[in-house]
């Protein structure tokens, strides 16, 4: 079984890796990376977005991977790191869904700072309603 941890690069997202391996030292982690799409673009749009985000997908994944690697210094867990593009919320609840060692979720109370973070404090708000398993959210 495994806990799916939302990981944008933020310090709340940072908190919710520690929190992650802390609590679930037995788990696979898996360290999802969601580029968000924006909101009103059209399929077209969205679907180059798609094939571009595709041929970059390998150098995000290295990315994230070597900054959660820096972030768990100490710690070796199990974990793999995933990459998707659209809007987070759905994306993470969808792979909760359609991944059946997804046990747990856990995601940062927010995500970027500035005006954005209130914007993308209800990312975690949506992910705990609409999610197929329990949900932590680490502050």
């Amino acid at each position: 079984m495994a806990i799916l941890v939302a990981y944008d690069g933020s310090l709340p997202a940072q908190k919710a890796v520690e929190y992650a391996v802390r609590e679930h030292p037995d788990k696979e982690l898996i360290f999802l990376r969601v580029a968000e799409a924006a909101n009103g673009s059209l399929e077209a749009g969205f679907n180059l977005l798609k094939e571009q985000f595709t041929e970059e997908r390998e150098e995000i994944s290295d990315r994230v991977q070597a900054e959660v690697t820096d972030l768990l210094e100490e710690s070796d867990p199990e974990f793999t790191v995933e990459v998707s593009v659209g809007k987070p919320a759905r994306e993470i609840v969808e792979y909760a869904e359609e991944n059946d060692e997804v046990e747990g979720i856990v995601v940062g109370s927010h995500g970027r700072d500035g005006v954005s973070r209130v914007l993308l404090g209800s990312v975690a708000e949506k992910i705990v309603r609409r999610a197929p398993c329990p949900v932590t959210v680490v502050r």
